[in-house]
């Protein structure tokens, strides 16, 4: 049953880097620059649930949606007050990295001074005894697979937003406007689209895409002001992996990911994890920096 336990973890944890990545993708494809403050937009947004639940006594279903709803107004905020500014200014893509990164500095030390160094959980839910599976006749309770019900919850919360961002993004009007803003900024502007309007929308959209995966990473792990660091390290491997310029492409690399990470401790020590991500990060990056479904020139999904 190691198998099975093994294939269980690797999708929990595949899902939250999906949520991650494909947002994030998102935001690269149209903004073609790496906005490495994504990551500390999740983390941003679990302590808004955790303010919004915890501490104020909303319902918790109204707190999420709270959550997902600062979630879109800071990304949009941080397009118009920081990367809006320097594209206007014709910034270059290593000067926007580098904003982007001294904004994820800047909000890791504000979640910092503003609720501590100590990890916080939100207490929704008790624990509770996990779902076997995979049990056989002959198999023993101790040789069987665990999955909680929380678990369950993720996997299947993040595959319908998966397929539903999909199905954005080739049926709706505007999800074809940000794919045609993605593939060729400036024939979208002959042809009449406001690609500074498209820009901020991917920013919302995308960070709207992160509050809900801060939502469920606070109720199945513990909130701390780092958090959001590992999360986009995570998240842009997967998408590099799968293809950073396609949202469906970073969903299956990171589901990827999370399955390689799994596996791989089958045979190494659970302390390779982060070594497995890194190791074909930069396999990737030297030897398919498109990915595996990334287009050289723009994005087109």
């Amino acid at each position: 049953m190691i198998f099975i336990q093994l294939l269980i973890n690797g999708l929990i944890a595949g899902s939250i880097y999906a949520l991650v990545a494909s947002g994030f993708s998102l935001i690269y494809a149209t903004n073609k620059f790496v906005h490495f403050a994504h990551g500390t937009t999740v983390t941003v947004s679990a302590y808004v649930l955790l303010t919004l639940f915890s501490a104020l006594g909303l319902n918790f279903y109204l707190a999420a949606a709270g959550t997902i709803l600062v979630a879109a107004l800071l990304g949009y905020l941080m397009h118009l007050l920081l990367y809006q500014p320097l594209r206007s200014r014709k910034a270059s893509s290593a000067v926007m990295l580098i904003a982007s990164i001294g904004l994820m500095i800047f909000l890791e030390n504000l979640m910092l001074a503003l609720f501590g160094a100590d990890v916080k959980t939100v207490g929704l839910l008790e624990v509770r005894k996990g779902i076997e599976v995979g049990l056989g006749a002959e198999a023993s309770a101790k040789a069987a697979a665990v999955i909680t019900p929380l678990q369950i919850v993720i996997i299947a919360i993040a595959a319908g937003l998966l397929i539903a961002l999909w199905l954005f993004m080739k049926k709706s009007r505007l999800g074809k406007t940000m794919r045609a803003v993605a593939d060729n900024p400036e024939l979208a502007r002959i042809s009449g689209i406001n690609a500074n309007k498209v820009f901020a929308q991917s920013f919302a959209l995308g960070s709207a895409i992160a509050g809900i995966a801060a939502i469920l990473v606070a109720l199945e792990q513990n909130i701390e002001p780092v958090m959001g660091t590992g999360l986009i390290i995570k998240g842009f491997t997967g998408a590099i992996i799968g293809g950073v310029t396609s949202v469906p492409g970073a969903v299956l690399g990171s589901y990827l990911l999370g399955l390689a990470e799994n596996f791989g401790i089958w045979f190494l020590p659970s302390g390779w994890k982060d070594a497995i991500a890194f190791g074909l990060l930069f396999v990737f990056l030297l030897w398919r920096p498109t990915g595996i479904l990334g287009i050289a020139k723009g994005a087109r999904e």
